[in-house]
């Protein structure tokens, strides 16, 4: 493993150890010719994802990226981390035995949703915004009242 900070190839493991529910393994690791140390993470990869975009572009799965917008959604929000990285390998598992390589942004963003949904609320209107590009405050008080049991449209 190249080291982050000079490059060097030749890293150390120092410690390794089970992580994210048994799913992963973190590894600390030593440069000897920096004496950086960072940590990284080994996962099982079931096959290459291929996002395909509403504009018909296609581009790699980003496993950070997912990670990201749902990091921003739960930000400052009452969920354990390790929780947060449990619901993220989950979100990864299921896209991986849909049985394509290719899979529609579509898809991904209605599993995210579905999943923080059961979750969080907050997170699950704050990732919505942005994944349906509510424009006005309109647009939140219209999905807001979809989601309140025994509400109704006059």
């Amino acid at each position: 493993m190249r080291c982050p900070f000079c490059g060097n190839v030749d890293t150390q493991v120092k410690d390794s150890r089970p992580a994210e529910d048994n799913v992963a393994i973190r590894r600390r690791r030593f440069c000897p010719a920096c004496g950086g140390r960072f940590t990284t993470y080994e996962r099982v990869q079931l096959r290459d994802l291929v996002v395909v975009k509403t504009s018909g572009r296609r581009e790699d799965f980003d496993r950070a990226k997912l990670e990201r917008s749902i990091r921003i959604a739960m930000q400052k929000r009452p969920i354990d981390p390790e929780r947060i990285d449990q619901m993220i390998s989950g979100i990864v598992r299921r896209l991986e035995s849909l049985g394509d390589t290719d899979i529609p942004s579509k898809v991904i963003g209605e599993i995210v949703m579905e999943t923080l949904a059961r979750i969080d609320t907050v997170a699950y209107v704050r990732f919505a915004s942005v994944y349906k590009n509510f424009q006005a405050a309109d647009d939140f008080d219209k999905f807001v009242s979809e989601l309140r049991p025994g509400t109704v449209e006059e």
